[in-house]
Formats: C-alpha cells, structure tokens, sequence
C-alpha cells in the first residue's frame, strides 16, 4: 500500500502541498487530480523520491520511500525525458540497468512491450526520429521496463489517439490487476472516468474531494434531466431548482440544483406530447470538477 501521511511542501512563500493525506492499495488505479499548479507533479515528485516532504511521511508497504525502495517504482514525468539520440533500444538498455536488470532481461520485456503497443519496427530506431505519439509509448515502456509494484504516471496520454490510449489503458488495468499500485493525473476528465477506481482532486495544494466515481456522483446533488418530445420549455424555467435549459438537436436537457426538482419538472411535462423520453443522468466528472474548483476559487 502507498500511504501519503499529512505532507506540506513549500517553494519559498507559495505553499504547494499543504497537510495531503491518502492511500492507494495494491491493485488500485488513483486520479490525482487538478488545475496547473495544484500541486500534483510536486506531489508526484515527493512520492517517487525526487524531493522531500518538509513535513510528513510518505510510505509504500510500510517502508520510508528511498533508494532502497526506487527500483520498485516507475515514473513517467508530464515533461518528455529522453536522450533523443538514442535508439529505442539503448534507451531502455540505459533505464533497465539503473533498475539492476540484466540486458537479457531488459531485451526480452522490451520485445513484449514494443510488441503490446504496435511499434516493434521502432527497436532500432532513434529517438528523435519517432512521432510524438510514439516517443510516449517509449517512455511509458521506460517507466514499466522494472515491473514496478508503485507506478506514477504525471499525463501518461500526452500525444494519443483514442485508438493508442485504448491499448495503453488496457495493459494499465492488466498491470493492476496484478497488483500494480497506479496513480496517475490527467486532465482529460473521460480518462479519468474511463480508467480510475478512486480519485482525489487538490486545488492550491490542498485536498477538496476524495472517494470512488460512484461515491461522488452520487454525492453531488446537481443532475441532469433528458427530455424527447414536446414539452412547455417556459414552465420549466420557471421552476425553481431549474438551473438551466438546453435544447439539442434531439432532446432538451434540464440541469437541476437536486433530485426533488425532478418530479416537478415531470409534473410540467407529463401532459405534453409524444413524450418518449425522460431520464435523469448523473453529471459528468468534467462537470463535477469545474464546479468543485470553481466554488474553491469563488470562495
């Protein structure tokens, strides 16, 4: 389990982190999640080891986070770090060895993965030569060539296209589902919905909202309506909680303030014509994630 125990990390007068605590079990997908500069690479680098808390403790299985520990971590920075005149191959040779691995062993995980992620034509090419996409992948390989038990990942779909960030999502989950410990940060918010088990969201360098995506779905009383046919769109202004009204192509969807607006917003409808759909959503993490930050900022 990787524990992150009440940490504050400052940079002169700005606070980056300040008093975060959460734990990530074995097997877990994480979103660490917020605006640029929220604190989330700062955190990342404290978790990984490249900086030290000013106060707090950070462990992974119970043991203080060092040199000791590292060769079980992968890190995959936000900012690319590749030597760029280096073929794929010595690339990972390089990476590999400072993990302990032998050449032998780094080849043959190096085949595999070139192999999962359809670049297997790349091994001997150099680094600089590759598409943006593609020297992502190379640095995910980097961060996954030590099998690591903790995995951290700061933006690791930079540069891929849904079909690209389909394969690298699918082989995440199949790491986790070994035990793998991922968190990662993304600010794509369908990412996050499509892949994380539990998140956190940290604006200036705190904690504002922790738990599963179902936890905070269901905790966050804004909803929205779906309505097909034809309906009286003035009266259901008028309702009080109707925060807003949108019409489509297809449908109209009423944005309420909670779930007692929506039996009056049937109330309103119910008599009108060919009423063949009324369904009420949960709001998106995108949606979720705005207001939270928003209302932080407001405040």
């Amino acid at each position: 389990m990787l524990k992150v125990s009440h940490i504050d990390k400052s940079y002169g007068s700005i606070m980056a982190v300040n008093g975060l605590s959460f734990e990530v079990k074995e097997g877990e997908v994480f979103g660490l999640l917020g605006v640029n500069g929220a604190g989330k690479t700062t955190t990342f680098r404290m978790i990984v080891g490249l900086l030290e808390p000013d106060s707090g403790e950070i462990t992974l299985d119970g043991k203080k986070i060092d040199y000791d520990i590292t060769d079980n971590i992968g890190f995959l920075t936000e900012e690319r770090s590749l030597f760029v005149k280096m073929s794929v191959l010595e690339q990972i040779l390089f990476y590999g060895n400072l993990k302990g691995l032998s050449n032998k062993e780094i080849e043959k995980r190096l085949d595999y993965w070139l192999d999962r992620l359809k670049i297997s034509e790349y091994k001997h090419e150099k680094i600089k030569n590759l598409s943006k996409g593609n020297q992502q992948k190379i640095q995910f390989i980097s961060a996954v060539i030590n099998e690591p038990k903790l995995l951290v990942l700061d933006e690791p779909f930079t540069g891929l296209d849904p079909f690209n960030v389909d394969i690298l999502m699918t082989a995440l989950k199949e790491m986790a589902k070994k035990g793998t410990i991922v968190i990662f940060s993304s600010h794509r918010m369908e990412h996050v919905e499509m892949f994380c088990d539990r998140l956190l969201i940290l604006v200036k360098g705190e904690k504002v909202l922790e738990g599963s995506l179902k936890e905070i779905k269901d905790n966050y009383l804004k909803k929205s309506i779906r309505i097909k046919g034809e309906v009286d769109v003035k009266g259901i202004k008028e309702i009080k909680g109707v925060e807003k009204v949108i019409k489509t192509s297809d449908d109209i969807i009423v944005k309420v303030s909670n779930m007692e607006v929506v039996s009056k917003v049937f109330n309103v409808i119910k008599n009108g014509k060919n009423i063949i759909k009324f369904e009420v959503e949960d709001p998106s993490l995108n949606e979720i994630f705005v207001s939270k930050v928003g209302d932080y900022f407001e405040e």
